[in-house]
């Protein structure tokens, strides 16, 4: 993408894990000057996780600057006070009180930069819980999203960080709008997102669902579906769902599927009817699309404009054609030195995606570019990496 939205705009990031580095690469997508400040001489601890962990690090932190800062040192305070002196966004996802100890909490450095956006990325907003630790987990199963997945009195979580990842979305959502009113007030703002509460929107449906109806959601192993055919079928090489969610979508599938006698059937006239019938309709739409492969259902799908999936692993998004030919996956270099593709932010703006234009950085990278921009002298810069307080 040619045009860079937010040139001009620079972020300073005290994040780790996901939530807060998700809010800043949005922001650096679009084209912010986002500057991570991570602890010296070991860096932001993300970079070292492992498991189920060991991708944070290379997914939310391209496109942004690194400074290695001891601010246990007075040099390395001063420096990164001077940095927040004329930034536009602060971006933190610490424990409650962790910034206010440190002296960069919202009512100090409101104090040095009236402009500041301050945008803290917590477990939970204000209220009774704000004080209690949050993972994406612990969210996931007092906010429902656990009991909706799972099966019965089975509760589990999610296949992502989902409310990380969005939680860090609502934190962009609210500085862009932050930004925005800046142009008429010359004021910022303190600006909360909060992953407990992301969790309760994502829930907002079935909370809704029961306030109109009086019946309450099931799992979603459990569900009633709402469609005569919204399932996953058997084929010879695989699964794929398929759809036909609508009167006419019904006869073109069983034109396509030689199933005349489901169209014709006197049970099958309506949406309702054919919903009631699944229990013995969809054995015979399953016996049907038994012997074809995954190719050929999903061609005919697609030949008929019917909703279809492939059921796909993470692991096979590297070589989906749609996403290596759009944009959707843009190279990133590894810290053992491999280049691998991780997805893009999914947005297109005059139809153009988000590019990369800057690798992920090293442990303080930027930090000696980042100084001089503020003015320190090559000797100042000089001593402070000689006295560990700037890498």
């Amino acid at each position: 993408m040619s045009a860079q939205l937010l040139h001009g705009i620079r972020v300073v990031e005290f994040v780790h894990m996901v939530m807060g580095p998700t809010a800043g690469l949005v922001l650096a997508d679009l084209g912010a000057d986002v500057i991570k400040v991570e602890p010296a001489p070991d860096g932001d601890n993300t970079r070292r996780l492992g498991s189920s962990g060991a991708g944070f690090f290379a997914m939310m932190n391209r496109n942004k600057r690194s400074i290695a800062v001891d601010l246990k040192s007075q040099a390395g305070r001063k420096l990164v006070l001077r940095l927040l002196a004329d930034a536009d966004v602060l971006i933190e996802n610490f424990r409650p009180g962790a910034m206010e100890k440190l002296g960069f909490g919202p009512v100090d450095l409101a104090r040095l930069n009236p402009r500041l956006i301050y945008c803290s990325c917590k477990g939970f907003l204000p209220g009774p819980y704000e004080h209690r630790v949050a993972l994406d987990e612990v969210v996931q199963m007092m906010g429902g999203l656990a009991y909706m997945t799972g099966l019965p009195g089975r509760p589990l979580r999610a296949g992502s960080s989902v409310n990380d990842i969005m939680g860090g979305m609502f934190g962009a959502i609210g500085i862009l709008a932050a930004l925005n009113e800046r142009h008429t007030t010359g004021r910022g703002r303190h600006i909360q997102s909060g992953l407990f509460e992301n969790n309760v929107l994502l829930m907002a449906q079935h909370m809704a669902q029961f306030a109109v109806t009086g019946v309450e959601a099931p799992p979603m192993s459990e569900r009633m579906v709402a469609w005569p055919v919204y399932d996953i079928f058997d084929v010879t090489d695989g699964q794929v769902f398929v759809g036909a969610v609508t009167d006419t979508q019904w006869r073109v599938f069983c034109d396509a599927f030689d199933l005349s006698e489901l169209m014709a059937h006197p049970d099958l006239t309506t949406q309702d009817q054919r919903r009631t019938a699944r229990p013995w309709v969809l054995p015979k739409i399953a016996e049907k699309l038994a012997p074809l492969t995954c190719a050929s259902l999903m061609a005919k799908c697609e030949e008929l404009g019917l909703p279809f999936a492939p059921i796909s692993r993470p692991v096979e998004l590297f070589d989906d054609p749609h996403l290596n030919a759009q944009g959707g996956l843009l190279p990133v270099t590894l810290p053992d030195g491999r280049v691998t593709k991780l997805p893009n932010i999914p947005l297109a703006i005059d139809g153009e995606r988000p590019e990369l234009r800057r690798d992920l950085p090293n442990i303080g990278e930027h930090g000696a570019e980042i100084a001089r921009e503020l003015g320190l002298s090559e000797a100042e810069i000089t001593e402070m990496q000689a006295a560990g307080a700037l890498v």
